[in-house]
């Protein structure tokens, strides 16, 4: 039996925004058991060309995407919700093993079921090299910056 994972839906403005802050908090752990959790077990993702089903499929593609991106740290913001679903805009910013850097522009469609589990990412990722002294986002978003909107660039 499944457990509840609140914010549960359908979703209003607040309850989309909290569900969007507690994916990113989690996202920026950088765990992958924990992060896996907020997804059903059998949640299909598509993650750029790459399709990933159930949660320890999630926890395997998280483990390898981590051991690639170093110093990964992310920012999503609500982009528009109805329901049982939520749409959002992040950017992320991380180091490869050569030591350049790069960040990440994208969007991501998510379902949810009745317990507040994802059954379904939908994921379309750009990645754009930059200089260390052009970063922005350095670790997880600090309590002044929450809710803030994105750049664009």
């Amino acid at each position: 039996m499944a457990m509840d994972r609140p914010p549960l839906p359908p979703f209003t403005r607040e309850s989309a925004a909290q569900k969007v802050q507690a994916a990113e908090d989690a996202w920026n752990s950088r765990d992958p058991h924990t992060v896996a959790l907020a997804y059903s077990e059998d949640s299909v993702w598509r993650n750029r060309d790459t399709f990933v089903t159930g949660r320890a499929a999630i926890v395997a593609f998280l483990t390898a995407k981590w051991a690639r991106e170093h110093e990964y740290a992310l920012r999503k913001d609500l982009w528009a919700f109805d329901g049982h679903r939520i749409a959002v805009r992040f950017q992320y910013e991380c180091r490869d093993g050569e030591g350049r850097w790069w960040r990440s522009y994208g969007n991501e469609l998510w379902e949810f079921d009745a317990h507040g589990l994802m059954t379904r990412r939908e994921a379309s990722i750009d990645d754009m090299p930059i200089e260390e002294h052009e970063r922005r986002i350095h670790g997880p978003r600090p309590d002044a910056e929450r809710g803030a909107a994105l750049p664009l660039q």
